[in-house]
């Protein structure tokens, strides 16, 4: 056996299809009348052509190959690769082809053949990305890279909560897909302020806001990443609605959606930033600022061959949905769960939601001087001032009727009420509130619940008899209701009635039937 690499092989095959003198009309390889022994050729500088795949065991006959990095024998289909191309232009399948093959063209290739060509055909022809480019003020594409480190000198102090003076930044950086315009800025965190922020400031140095943001599906933006409906950070739908943009989010691991900032980020990264450290974040923004304007501002873009500061004052600047007149409302945000008392926890202070949602999730934002609540679809549900750690802020109209005590109502609410019983109970109610005060406002509850026991009659003749005697007892008008009801109650006979019959009548009845009796 030859001890010959597989690769030598097929280097020499591949001169060998160049070279035609060597080849037959069929393909196959022509041998030399006599060919070296393996030692002779290993040791001239330049072996014939060819000799290597005579001169192994079971030379391939046809040996040819149909893709230079391809080192096995070409496919029965290659002959009539012009014609499979066509077809495949004309949206035909591949049984369809292999059909056309066997019965048009009298070829004899199998299905397989078909198979793999047709698969090598789709590997070596890539169909081809499309090339998007927008209008003057349509889209802005976002993303973060890697920042330069912020090394703190040793003679400084670390802030508060540092424990290293190596400290890893990341740089947000926008473009406008159209004039290629950009801003950049160092943050040490990639949080929803931070991002929010980064935005507010890139608008203010653009002069206006685009119609479209293109943002990667990062999580301090994108709570659920979907192609087809992407859950975005409520706070950043309010902030998108503020400046009148819409924020589209990439395809998950698709970064060619937003190419333009993708080469942008290596841009700042191997441009501005390689090889650098600064000793604050302040510093290093600053010289991002710099470069910007002195840098990429001033050259000539390799893509739209213009140069970007003058591509943007003259067509894009105008373009840009204006400023409004005021920032983001600067406030914090997190998801809360109404508990089983109807309130919400933030800041450790406890505040009242609707009693429909006891159990479900509610957003709260907050400032230092009030706390908003929103439903899942950011309708805000309730407003109120901020209170102190431990305090509870309470709406009235968030307690059902059911939870409401009638204490709560106060006397005023009461007192009507009981007038409505009579006029002595109403009297009743106000001289028992002014000789007993705040504890006699339960004792007008049990004088209302009475009400569903007895009538008004009897509750107001009580009132009346406890009022003529000063006493202001609960107890006392029970006993006079009870005892009213121990007594019997009389009856007067009448002497008449349309349906009685009078007493002559029967008489008159009586003597008749005695004198009857006495004839008889």
């Amino acid at each position: 056996m030859l001890t010959i690499d597989r690769g030598t092989v097929a280097r020499y095959a591949r001169l060998i299809r160049a070279n035609d003198s060597e080849c037959n009309s069929a393909g196959s390889i022509q041998t030399q009348p006599n060919p070296p022994t393996g030692s002779d050729v290993q040791n001239q500088p330049n072996p014939p052509a060819g000799w290597e795949v005579q001169n192994r065991p079971n030379p391939p006959t046809g040996y040819e190959l149909g893709d230079p990095g391809n080192s096995g024998p070409a496919n029965q289909c290659e002959p009539y690769r012009e014609i499979i191309i066509k077809s495949l232009d004309q949206g035909l399948s591949r049984q369809r082809i292999w059909q056309d093959l066997r019965y048009e063209h009298e070829a004899d290739v199998s299905y397989d053949s078909v198979k793999r060509f047709v698969r090598s055909l789709g590997k070596s022809r890539p169909l081809p990305f499309r090339r998007m480019e927008c209008a003057p003020g349509e889209e802005a594409q976002v993303d973060f890279g890697t920042g330069a480190w912020v090394v703190t000198p040793k003679d400084q102090p670390l802030p508060i909560g540092v424990k290293t003076g190596r400290r890893k930044t990341y740089v947000f950086r926008i473009v406008l897909s159209h004039s290629r315009k950009a801003y950049s800025e160092a943050v040490y965190h990639q949080t929803t302020e931070n991002f929010i922020r980064c935005l507010e400031n890139a608008f203010i140095h653009f002069g206006g806001a685009p119609k479209t943001l293109v943002i990667d599906n990062l999580k301090a933006a994108v709570t659920k990443a979907d192609w087809y409906d992407p859950e975005l950070n409520p706070k950043i739908q309010s902030f998108a609605t503020h400046y009148g943009t819409v924020i589209l989010p990439t395809k998950p691991r698709t970064p060619r959606h937003k190419g333009k900032v993708e080469r942008g980020i290596d841009y700042v990264q191997n441009n501005a930033l390689k090889g650098k450290k600064f000793a604050s974040l302040a510093e290093q923004n600053l010289y991002l600022l710099r470069w910007e304007k002195g840098v990429a501002d001033t050259r000539i873009h390799g893509t739209t061959r213009r140069q970007v500061k003058k591509c943007f004052e003259e067509n894009e600047r105008e373009a840009l949905n204006p400023l409004p007149v005021g920032r983001f409302p600067s406030f914090r945000e997190s998801k809360r769960k109404v508990g089983r008392d109807g309130y919400v926890e933030v800041d450790k202070a406890y505040y009242s939601v609707p009693p429909e949602y006891v159990g479900r999730s509610v957003w709260a934002r907050w400032d230092s001087h009030t706390v908003r609540i929103f439903n899942h679809r950011l309708e805000q549900l309730e407003y109120h001032v901020k209170h102190e750690p431990g305090q509870f802020s309470e709406k009235p109209r968030n307690i059902l009727e059911e939870k409401r005590s009638g204490v709560e109502q106060g006397a005023v609410k009461l007192l009507i009420k009981a007038r409505t019983i009579g006029p002595h109970a109403g009297s009743w109610a106000e001289s028992m509130i002014e000789q007993r005060g705040v504890e006699g406002v339960r004792v007008l509850l049990g004088l209302l619940s009475l009400s569903k026991k007895h009538s008004g009659d009897s509750i107001e003749q009580a009132c009346e008899t406890a009022l003529s005697h000063g006493a202001y007892r609960l107890r006392t008008i029970r006993q006079l209701i009870k005892r009213k009801g121990d007594q019997q109650e009389k009856f007067e006979f009448i002497d008449e009635h349309p349906i009685i019959r009078p007493v002559s009548d029967y008489s008159q009845l009586v003597h008749t039937a005695f004198t009857q009796e006495q004839y008889t």
